[in-house]
């Protein structure tokens, strides 16, 4: 009763009557200035999302930028992208590093060099194969944490995982139960996102009821709740 009243409390305090057209944009200053590059580079951000869903859930993106290009290419998953052009996809030039509606970005995961461009050269074509580009659901997905994921358990070369906070990561859809985790060392088991149960030697062992994930990671030390995200080693 106590955690409902919490819970409870807590929505009740963030409500506000901000709208999202007016909150902030602006670049977090923390990615390296496309001007400055030299090499390739792949930056994977999140932050909390807007408004009283900060609480419960995170938005994800992934950053990037060839050598010779003068700009970085962002690449996430939008409701709106879906209602405005038909694809939840949204791929443009754009800022690396933008708070997410007033949000401070969290650095998941970056690679440099060969590296970041073996990853640059597989997203475009994993794109193109990802099942849910008419669909959007913020629960229990598919959403943005969906794609972001989708695209880390596909390509080898990003040794990462979302924390506990991305709702709907583990979603696979309603006829797939099955797949392998970001790190290819165990296994994830997803009833359409409600219900799930994930197992490997990087993510540890993660319980997903209806939505809230509970976990222990073993190999980098740390609980991982619901709310907080992880607490312990990065």
């Amino acid at each position: 009763m106590k955690v409902i009243t919490l819970i409870t409390l807590l929505l009740l305090s963030s409500c506000s009557s901000k709208s999202w057209r007016n909150a902030s944009r602006v670049s977090a200053q923390i990615a390296p200035l496309a001007s400055e590059l030299k090499e390739d580079i792949v930056l994977i951000y999140y932050a909390r999302a807007f408004s009283w869903r900060g609480y419960f859930g995170i938005h994800p993106w992934i950053s990037f930028k060839r050598k010779e290009e003068k700009e970085y290419t962002v690449t996430q998953v939008t409701s709106w992208n879906l209602r405005n052009e038909g694809s939840v996809i949204n791929y443009r030039k754009d800022l690396p590093d933008r708070l997410w509606f007033d949000s401070f970005p969290t650095l998941l995961f970056e690679a440099r060099g060969d590296k970041a461009r073996s990853i640059i050269n597989q997203i475009d074509s994993l794109i193109k194969k990802y099942p849910f580009k008419d669909r959007y659901s913020v629960y229990p997905g598919p959403n943005s944490n969906t794609y972001v994921n989708y695209l880390m358990k596909n390509i080898k070369e990003i040794d990462a995982e979302l924390p506990p906070t991305a709702i709907g990561k583990d979603y696979l859809g309603t006829n797939k139960f099955y797949d392998n985790t970001p790190s290819n060392t165990g296994f994830t088991l997803s009833a359409a996102g409600y219900l799930g149960l994930t197992l490997g030697l990087k993510e540890g062992i993660e319980v997903n009821l209806f939505g809230l994930h509970f976990g222990l990671d073993l190999y980098y030390p740390a609980l991982k709740l619901p709310f907080f995200g992880r607490l312990g080693f990065p």
